[in-house]
């Protein structure tokens, strides 16, 4: 009986183990094939980010590193410059992000009724910036504002007789001049996935509203939006990560200037780790603008995505 029960035993175990070389004979390829992927992840996103998170707590340097403790994080919390970069983030995505939710969605119902090749040539012709580096419409702006006659904003006052400004000179100006470049140019991708979105609601639900007479306010507020609300969270959430990671206007147009005016988190992360080369600072600076990242998502999903229906 122990011999039997030994040999069923056996038995299983070869079973599974042919099973298992069986598997690798079906699959193996497919594995193989993500195997590249995956080893690029681990050694450029995993290992960099393991490797970011012991830095912030040292003392980093090239010829010996000291282990510090938390000491990065105190000196960021008693970093009045740190404070200051953190109040101008906030304020650039307050004034950024729900603003520019607005105007996309008031275009996007202004491009809905045209027809095919209309909506086509306003897609294009709104998602063009969207595809445009970062860097050259940065450049392309630093023109706009240019203070002397040379500038367009400033020729444009100039004309209608008002005195010209020093945009991005002026500490109560250089902020609100980044923030007036996303209202003029960042809602490409978002115009089409609310066209997409508006696309895909039942025309019965409008015919039914025609039928009593609903008004365009009536269908906005009552169809319109409402079936707009996963669209919309996914862009609340997608436009406070990228507006809490601003950079590149502030490194092209002002350098976080004039007086810390435009120095965000994300360009003081740049400060300390290639101009000053703090990286256990500059790491620890970047945990703390990530998990502020994720608390302000995890809030959003909670309290928007509970009203959404699917």
């Amino acid at each position: 009986m122990l011999a039997s029960h030994h040999s069923s035993k056996m038995n299983k175990k070869r079973f599974t183990w042919e099973n298992t070389v069986q598997f690798f004979k079906d699959y193996g390829w497919c594995y193989a094939f993500i195997l590249v992927p995956v080893i690029l992840f681990v050694l450029f996103t995993v290992y960099p980010l393991v490797m970011a998170f012991i830095y912030s707590f040292q003392k980093y340097s090239v010829l010996g590193s000291e282990w510090i403790g938390l000491d990065n994080y105190r000196s960021l919390m008693d970093s009045p410059v740190f404070w200051k970069a953190m109040k101008n983030t906030l304020i650039y995505t307050v004034a950024t992000v729900p603003v520019n939710i607005l105007i996309t969605l008031f275009l996007a119902l202004m491009i809905f009724p045209l027809n095919n090749k209309s909506q086509t040539f306003f897609k294009a012709a709104f998602y063009l910036p969207g595809v445009t580096s970062g860097i050259t419409m940065s450049l392309i702006w630093l023109w706009i504002f240019d203070p002397t006659g040379a500038g367009l904003l400033n020729a444009v006052f100039d004309f209608l007789g008002l005195d010209s400004v020093m945009w991005l000179a002026n500490p109560d100006t250089a902020l609100f001049s980044l923030i007036l470049m996303t209202y003029l140019g960042a809602h490409g991708a978002g115009i089409l996935l609310y066209l997409a979105a508006m696309g895909g609601i039942p025309k019965s639900l409008y015919e039914a509203a025609d039928i009593d007479s609903a008004s365009w306010w009536s269908k906005l507020k009552n169809i319109t939006w409402p079936l707009l609300k996963p669209t919309t969270l996914y862009l609340l959430v997608m436009g406070v990560i990228a507006s809490f990671q601003v950079f590149e206007q502030a490194y092209v147009m002002t350098m976080g200037g004039p007086n810390l005016a435009t120095t965000t988190v994300a360009y003081l992360i740049y400060e300390h780790a290639f101009l000053s080369f703090e990286f256990g600072l500059a790491a620890a600076e970047s945990f703390v603008l990530g998990f502020i990242i994720i608390i302000i998502s995890v809030i959003q999903f909670k309290f928007m995505s509970s009203d959404i229906e699917y």
